[in-house]
């Protein structure tokens, strides 16, 4: 029966559910609440697991790599600067295949200072070797958990789940979780065929010369590549399970007839679909939530935009002095289609800017009248800047 729960508090719910033995995290807004209530599930005795108060972001990542390569389930979570201050142990986490979940709890980075939500921060360590999969809601979060530790034990990859700050983990929504006996049936014992043991010496991240390193790179990018069969398996059974599924890497509303398409990750595809039910020319609009940015799906993008004569490329983050992140990708992915559409590509939201219903019919006006060819801040109030900086 669905519950009135805040995404945090889901979230925490649904990680005790997968049985962690060891969560090691500290606080940052706005993804405290998580492991505040995994602390006090903890405490209360309804989670056995390990739980590490530690002194920095840094040395969480650091405990729950440790943890995991010394066989144990381990899980943390963190936002905006705590993301880029665990960069370095999130590199090596990937680099050494360690198979573990963590959450981040999506935040713009400063400065200027905010504490509200874009996707600056995990999009900031794209390349560091995680699976990356953004979530459009909290239900599709509790799913997508679970689904995450399945993934990273059978690849041995470990895998980020983002949620938008703030917009998802610290709403209200009913949330259906799962039984225990459902997640048990779904996600096996944690077993890592590598685990550190006295009994059997060996080294992880060692020093690695010229003469091998390229190879442990391209070892590493096919593994991510591979990856995208293992995502696209755990969330049909987890549907065969839980009757929800989302489409594995890329989930679509709209049929094959449209000639727009609307492509984005995380809430904002919330807003779009409840838009879009309302539009009397909804048919003619494709919705495309990239739900997999790590691995990115060049294939089932491909195949998602086949027919479209306009794909408009909505995200909450940039690479300042060049542009869309999400967009260059995509554009790189439709370059190799014969009829491409027309790729319109803005920024939107940063900084935790409102993303209203009326969005939908914005971006739809732009395309019939030309759209702008290059990429911008689609809400810039640019009469805010001095003239020099428009």
């Amino acid at each position: 029966m669905p519950q009135a729960l805040e995404g945090s508090q889901a979230i925490a719910r649904t990680v005790a559910l997968c049985r962690p033995q060891v969560v090691a995290a500290y606080p940052i807004t706005p993804q405290t609440h998580i492991v505040e209530n995994i602390a006090k599930l903890v405490a209360d005795g309804k989670l056995d697991c390990e739980y590490v108060s530690v002194e920095s972001e840094f040395s969480a990542a650091s405990v729950v790599l440790g943890a995991a390569a010394a066989g144990s389930r381990a899980y943390t979570a963190s936002a905006s600067q705590g993301i880029l201050l665990m960069s370095e142990v999130l590199y090596n986490i990937a680099g050494m295949r360690i198979p573990m979940v963590m959450t981040c709890a999506n935040r713009a980075i400063s400065a200027p200072l905010s504490i509200w939500n874009d996707q600056q921060d995990s999009m900031s360590v794209r390349d560091a070797g995680w699976i990356q999969l953004y979530c459009a809601d909290n239900q599709e979060a509790v799913d997508t958990t679970i689904q995450a530790y399945r993934i990273a034990e059978r690849t041995e990859l470990p895998v980020m789940v983002c949620v938008d700050g703030f917009t998802l983990t610290h709403t209200l929504e009913p949330i259906e979780l799962p039984g225990q006996d459902e997640v048990d049936s779904f996600l096996p014992p944690y077993a890592f065929a590598r685990a550190l043991d006295p009994a059997r010496p060996l080294s992880m991240g060692t020093l690695v010369s010229p003469d091998h390193y390229p190879e442990a790179r391209h070892s590493h990018h096919h593994a991510l590549l591979k990856a995208q069969q293992e995502i696209i398996d755990a969330d049909l059974d987890w549907a065969g399970v839980s009757g929800r599924g989302y489409g594995g890497l890329l989930r679509i509303d709209g049929g094959d007839t449209a000639e727009i398409g609307i492509l984005t990750l995380g809430s904002v595809m919330g807003t779009l679909r409840d838009a879009r039910s309302e539009h009397p020319g909804r048919d003619a609009v494709k919705l495309i939530q990239l739900r997999s940015f790590r691995p990115f799906p060049i294939e089932a993008l491909q195949q998602a935009c086949q027919g479209l004569k306009h794909l408009v490329v909505l995200e909450r983050a940039l690479s300042p002095g060049a542009g869309g992140i999400v967009g260059s990708e995509v554009r790189a992915a439709m370059s190799e289609l014969r009829d491409a559409p027309m790729i319109h590509n803005y920024a939107i939201g940063l900084g935790g800017r409102d993303v209203p219903l009326d969005l939908y019919q914005t971006v739809l006006d732009m395309v019939a009248s030309g759209g702008i060819n290059r990429f911008s801040i689609l809400d810039a109030d640019l009469e805010k800047l001095p003239p020099e900086d428009r």
